[in-house]
């Protein structure tokens, strides 16, 4: 299958790094957004406030009109934050019935209320007969767009359309894996953010490397715990989309959740905390289901619990991480 023209729907920071490397790769690329004011600026600039350093490629098309964004597109690729995705589905349905290219989302989350990872929301609202793959890895959009050494997992039940999107984003900086097993990517997508607050809050309460450690590697052992109840294969955890999108998520400087929770850890109300980070904090979006989730499965999960204790109950970062510290004696594998 041969893929000439790509439709980018979201012009947020991930989205262009992607648009301006396919760009670059020769692709016929068209940037849709819903908002008016980044279209007009990005085509005039060629420059994103928050990619400092990147130029957007004249070949690049922004459009504001859907039609025109998906038209005779081979892939289309879902960049817009994870609570956006499935109006977005929706809409986007109707241009898509006659030639139905590959979807490709690199949202990273899990619905509240359904459970559904990004690309099951995309099914679920553009119907049978998509492909549907998920790019997802320890992949910073900052230091993609300046074409720094980078990997990532292209994951997609059917194998074939995982090679696909493997040699469409394929460059000598960005290094593509494929994976059989999408919902283990997403997942780990969506619940490392949450783990990377928490490590945020750590720091923002001055701790140091020993409780980021402690924190990252059980924080591992409740996204696997939980991961493995929901069916995804073990070994993805153990992978790039797994503990290496952890490890970048919970200790980067470009990390917006770990810039999230060492705002809500110096005394920042969560709220206050996101807009002074002034981008989406995906890992707040998923809170709530991956609490859902832990209940619905029985399992314990004490660092996302001492997240939710912060954000959605009012108790005092300090006062949590003594909670988490004094909880009764336990073995390491359980």
């Amino acid at each position: 299958m041969e893929i000439k023209s790509i439709g980018v729907l979201g012009a947020g920071t991930w989205g262009m790094a992607l648009a301006r490397l396919l760009a670059n790769k020769n692709y016929d690329v068209t940037v849709w957004s819903a908002l008016e004011g980044e279209i007009e600026e990005y085509s005039s600039t060629r420059k994103h406030p928050n990619l400092p350093g990147m130029t957007i490629p004249d070949s690049i098309v922004f459009t504001k009109d859907l039609e025109s964004a998906l038209s005779n597109k081979g892939l289309v690729l879902f960049a817009v934050p994870s609570v956006y995705i499935r109006e977005t589905a929706k809409s986007v349905a109707p241009f898509l019935k006659e030639k139905k290219p590959i979807i490709v989302t690199v949202a990273k989350g899990i619905e509240k209320g359904t459970s559904l990872t990004m690309s099951q929301i995309i099914e679920d609202e553009m119907g049978d007969g998509y492909k549907v793959a998920a790019l997802s890895g320890p992949t910073h959009a900052e230091e993609v767009a300046l074409d720094q050494p980078t990997t990532i997992v292209a994951a997609c039940e059917d194998l074939e359309i995982a090679k696909i999107v493997q040699d469409t984003f394929m460059t000598d900086n960005l290094r593509v894996y494929t994976n059989k097993d999408i919902n283990g990517v997403e997942f780990c997508g969506a619940m490392k953010n949450v783990i990377a607050l928490a490590v945020g809050i750590s720091d923002g309460l001055g701790f140091g490397d020993n409780a980021k450690a402690a924190l990252i590697t059980r924080g591992m052992r409740e996204i696997y715990k939980l991961g493995t109840a929901m069916g995804c294969d073990d070994m993805t955890f153990y992978g790039l989309a797994g503990i290496g999108d952890l490890i970048v998520t919970a200790t980067s400087r470009h990390s917006r959740n770990n810039k999230c929770g060492q705002l809500i850890g110096q005394g920042y109300t969560p709220e206050a905390a996101v807009k002074e980070v002034g981008m989406v904090v995906e890992g707040l979006n998923a809170l709530p289901s991956i609490m859902e989730l832990a209940s619905k499965f029985n399992i314990e999960v004490p660092v996302s619990t001492m997240l939710d204790n912060i954000v959605n109950k009012g108790i005092k970062p300090k006062d949590a991480a003594i909670a988490l510290m004094q909880r009764e004696r336990k073995g390491e594998i359980l």
